[in-house]
């Protein structure tokens, strides 16, 4: 085809053109749209936005303008694209469900955490907030470059001053080409924390840094859970973060139990997210909720799902985890830009990106207010010369023909400057007055001591990183608040435990599955025959069932009657008081509601293989069946437990102890009798065994297994106790060594007296006994106060029962080092011969000696 006159056409390969064009486009979506600079953490259209309000003038203290007048400033000034872009990057900066700490401060409907779209900009009016005016401070003193808007006809900042690490506290989201940006939003004065230990210690690790700014800090609050994530994303830039719902567990006045949530994790669509669990209840994928419904107000957000009566509030709320976004993550990716080019970077790097913006800020404006300030000082010594030489200069003044011939006269008469000479032809009569010249000399000399100020300034890095020191102070006295993101470190992170003291602790469960710690130190001493204090507070007819000791970094193991195990780590469990009762061990583990636990072990590890192989258990159920298992076999916990033992039908697990493999076992029945055999006569068995005979009950119907003890200490001896308080301690060698699944011996005289046989323990004189009976009533006893007597005696009695009750639970304790004012008293009248205590030490004398309410000391 022939070219047409003038006309020249290039050929140009297809190829190289949409490479050169796309990657063009893509560094202009990269730099000017998608991703936040280092420095000020905005991207173009917020900084546009935010400078366009302070032209604007609608500062903190000014009044709100209509959002359609500040729209239309930005569009028609600074960013030529669409309005829509415009009005809704304004509307996230004013939502503080959407920004930590939000940057415009709105008035009219902004839209709210439910999805709802804010009003027309129309409507709507707003203006800077305060924390925004430290955003932009100092921007009129040259502490940032400028460039020119879209049509070269005004000018905007490149960069904000930024007073604050604003990219830090409240994070930023972007899709560029090839590449995104997501980053969290922190804590301001954990942040601030960070960033002054970074400047005395420029060395400082990110782990130390980390013990400043400990994670992000969502404006929604929620929990945190797990740090793995975050440690990741503080070490490399990158990282997945744990996000879940805030939920307690509360009941009704009618005895509903509910699952409540307060706060829920950032970006979730509160209205979306009751929606699509309302689906997943309909279809039956969520089991237990009866009804769900939003009770939010304008005091804060309750979202509220009531529970059918068969429900286990845990088991509930994990399948509300797993299954809605009541629990979701944010992928931390810190892209930013520095200097022009996308960067992946550390919290260090972070930080040290915005300390080095706020050093150049600060050498900047010092040269500005320095030349300021010249400039000021020049121009008051011209004036200060003209009043030394007054009348000269008013002659000279009023002889010249104008003010040109008179400057240039001034200029040649007292060597004055250009600026000096207009100075003075400007100054006003008032200025001759006596007074305004101290004022003048008076402000000369502050201004001399500013120059020096600002000379000092500028040559020295240390009063640099004090001013950025002293500023952030500010900023976080005005600005600081407390964290709203909770931490909750899941299993595997090491920072819980090192954060919690390594103590013994007293572990209570009741027959209806209530659990709570309690220090040791609440549990005082008492003589035998004492009527007890009270302990924990329970429901009608519930009482303590299992009683011991373990220490805070210990697991938990739970085994129920139906031969399931579950985990639990001891600073898991609750604290509680010695009255209180504790919670429901289904708000811990999953135990469906028709099992319950019957034995917990603490054991010190699941991680060392030695100790995991050289470490059985040895199962009993009611029915005499033993069986020994590795305790290798239930190392690795899992949330929903499994199975420990096989159970027969009509049986049930009563007791599981730990061995070493060389121990003697004894099964005690509720017919008082005993059989004592060793634990090699048991083979290891795996974990889904159902086990051997260990021995025979009586053929009544009634009999059935109440304890079993492991035996490895010869200097132990064997403790029996019956329902009616009766109990003894008789030498291990009276229990004469058989096969496992014998009659056994009698270990206790059973008679209506002393009631059927309770429990069986080993002891030493260095133990104590706890003794819990059904109405709630605690003893401590020493063991070295009760002497060893024969075997097929009926005991004495240890604590005195009132009628229709009985005990419950024994448990025995090292023996406490203090000495309580209840023994004192006791040794204080036996000494005085007042009182001849029995072998059942049961007189009222003594009784009221160590009766707690008649105590001072309790």
């Amino acid at each position: 085809m022939a070219e047409a006159e003038g006309e020249r056409i290039i050929p140009i390969n297809i190829e190289d053109e949409m490479r050169g064009a796309y990657i063009d486009y893509s560094m202009s979506v990269i730099i000017s749209r998608a991703l936040p600079d280092v420095r000020d953490g905005l991207k173009p259209v917020h900084r546009r936005v935010l400078y366009g309000m302070s032209e604007l003038g609608v500062s903190y203290n000014k009044s709100y303008k209509k959002s359609a007048r500040i729209v239309g400033e930005v569009l028609g000034k600074y960013h030529p694209h669409g309005d829509t872009s415009v009005y809704d990057t304004m509307v996230r900066m004013a939502q503080d469900w959407s920004l930590r700490y939000p940057l415009v401060d709105g008035q009219g409907n902004f839209g709210s955490i439910d999805g709802d779209s804010p009003a027309a900009m129309r409507y709507t009016e707003a203006r800077l907030k305060r924390l925004a005016d430290e955003m932009l401070g100092d921007l009129d003193k040259d502490t940032v470059d400028f460039q020119p808007n879209f049509d070269d006809s005004l000018e905007e900042p490149s960069v904000m001053p930024a007073k604050f690490p604003n990219l830090l506290i409240n994070g930023t989201s972007g899709i560029a080409v090839g590449m995104a940006t997501n980053m969290a939003p922190h804590n301001l004065t954990e942040v601030v924390n960070g960033i002054v230990a970074y400047l005395d210690n420029p060395d400082i690790t990110i782990a130390e840094l980390m013990e400043h700014v400990t994670a992000p800090d969502f404006p929604t609050g929620g929990v945190i859970y797990g740090y793995e994530g975050v440690k990741q994303a503080f070490e490399t830039g990158r990282g997945r973060v744990v996000m879940r719902a805030k939920a307690t567990f509360e009941t009704t006045a009618s005895g509903k139990e509910q699952i409540v949530v307060t706060e829920i994790p950032y970006m979730v669509n509160k209205a979306s997210m009751i929606e699509k669990t309302a689906a997943l209840i309909n279809e039956k994928k969520i089991e237990g909720i009866a009804d769900l419904r939003d009770e939010s107000d304008r005091d804060g957000m309750r979202i509220v799902y009531d529970l059918k009566r068969d429900a286990i509030p845990n088991v509930v709320l994990n399948n509300l985890f797993r299954y809605t976004q009541l629990q979701s993550s944010f992928g931390v990716n810190n892209v930013a830009l520095v200097k022009g080019r996308p960067m992946t970077l550390n919290l260090k790097e972070l930080i040290h990106h915005f300390v080095e913006h706020r050093a150049e800020v600060i050498v900047r404006r010092a040269r500005f207010e320095l030349a300021e300030a010249q400039k000021r000082a020049h121009i008051l010594e011209g004036l200060l010369i003209a009043l030394d030489h007054l009348d000269e200069v008013i002659a000279l003044i009023r002889s010249s023909r104008d003010p040109e011939v008179a400057r240039t006269q001034l200029i040649e008469r007292f060597s004055l400057s250009e600026v000096q000479a207009r100075a003075i032809l400007d100054m006003r009569l008032q200025r001759l007055t006596g007074l305004e010249r101290d004022k003048i000399v008076a402000e000369y000399d502050e201004l001399m001591k500013l120059i020096d100020h600002l000379k000092s300034v500028l040559a020295s890095d240390v009063l640099q990183r004090q001013i950025i020191k002293d500023e952030l102070f500010d900023i976080r006295e005005r600005y600081g608040d407390k964290r709203r993101t909770a931490i909750e470190y899941a299993g595997g992170d090491f920072s819980m435990e090192d954060m919690i003291a390594d103590e013994s602790m007293v572990i209570t469960i009741s027959r209806e599955g209530y659990i709570k710690r309690t220090a040791l130190d609440e549990y005082r001493a008492q003589a035998r025959g004492g009527v007890g204090a009270r302990g924990a507070t329970s429901k009608t007819d519930d009482f303590t069932e299992h009683l011991f000791v373990a220490t805070t970094h210990e697991y938990l193991l739970f085994f129920t009657e139906l031969g399931r195990v579950f985990w639990l780590k001891v600073y898991e469990v609750p604290e509680g008081g010695k009255a209180t009762k504790g919670r429901p061990i289904q708000n811990l583990i999953e135990i469906p509601r028709e099992d319950s636990v019957r034995s917990v072990l603490n054991v010190r590890g699941l991680r060392d293989p030695d100790y995991l192989e050289n470490t059985f258990l040895m199962f009993c159920t009611e029915q005499g069946t033993v069986k020994k298992t590795p305790l290798e076999a239930y190392s690795r916990p899992r949330t929903a437990g499994i199975n420990a033992i096989t159970i027969n039908e009509g049986d049930r697990l009563l007791d599981v102890q730990l061995t070493t493999g060389n121990s003697e076992i004894i099964v005690a029945l509720r017919s008082g009798r005993a059989v004592r055999f060793p634990e090699g006569k048991v083979r290891s068995m795996g974990r889904n065994a159902a086990g051997v005979r260990g021995i025979t009950l009586a053929e009544d119907g009634q009999d059935r297994v109440v304890g079993m003890v492991c035996v490895s200490d010869e200097g132990q001896e064997l403790l029996v106790v019956s329902e009616n308080g009766y109990g003894k301690r008789s030498s291990l060698d009276e229990y004469r060594i058989t096969n496992r699944g014998g009659k056994g011996v009698r270990a206790m005289k059973i008679t209506d007296k002393t009631g059927a046989l309770v429990a069986i323990k080993t002891v030493t004189d260095t133990d104590d006994l706890m003794i819990i009976n059904r109405s709630g009533i605690t003893i401590r006893l020493r063991m070295a106060d009760l002497r060893t007597i024969g075997r097929a005696t009926q005991g004495v009695r240890l604590l005195r029962i009132s009628d229709g009750d009985a005990i419950s639970s024994v448990a025995k304790v090292q023996a406490d080092d203090k000495v309580e004012e209840a023994d004192s008293l006791l040794t204080d009248a036996l000494e005085g011969g007042g009182v001849e205590a029995g072998p059942a030490g049961g007189s009222p004398e003594l009784d009221a000696l160590t009766d707690p309410d008649s105590l001072s000391a309790n």
